[in-house]
């Protein structure tokens, strides 16, 4: 039977050892780059959440200088409280809402943006940065009052010449 086959007398002792000495890298590799997916999804997350608290935390002011400050302050304090180390955080608040007459639905928008290094995301000691941006909106409260920002003699903000 055996000139059937030629070569079935032959040993394949060894072959599991090298198959798995093949196998194992690519498996370790395959599962390194879910692990970064991962961490890459989770930060991207995070980004759109502080974007979010930041909107949220301007639109609880009542004048832009205020809503502008409390985005930066927000963003910050999230940032490092979630553990995401930005190299560069950039808060712009569009506070155009506070023009808008009380009683008319109003917004204000947050767009965030965090340049996070690889090293952080990826493997320690990795080269390199990956740029995350988020926008966020939140309502202003249509009946509370709003100023323009201008402090007059008084010391307190002109209230929105449009509305009371």
């Amino acid at each position: 039977m055996s000139g059937l086959h030629p070569g079935a007398g032959r040993s394949e002792r060894g072959a599991a050892a090298l198959e798995f000495v093949v196998i194992v890298p690519v498996l370790g590799l395959l599962i390194a780059m879910m692990i970064g997916a991962a961490r890459v999804w989770f930060a991207t997350t995070i980004v759109e959440q502080v974007a979010g608290t930041a909107a949220r935390a301007a639109s609880q002011a009542t004048n832009p200088a205020e809503a502008k400050a409390a985005a930066q302050r927000i963003a910050q304090a999230q940032a490092a409280t979630n553990g995401l180390t930005c190299i560069g955080l950039t808060v712009h608040a569009d506070v155009a809402g506070f023009q808008v007459p009380v009683g008319q639905p109003a917004t204000v928008s947050v767009q965030l943006s965090c340049t996070v290094p690889l090293a952080d995301l990826v493997v320690p000691g990795w080269p390199g940065s990956w740029q995350l941006s988020a926008d966020a909106t939140s309502a202003l409260d249509r009946y509370r009052r709003r100023t323009s920002g201008f402090i007059n003699s008084d010391g307190l903000g002109t209230p929105n010449p449009r509305g009371r």
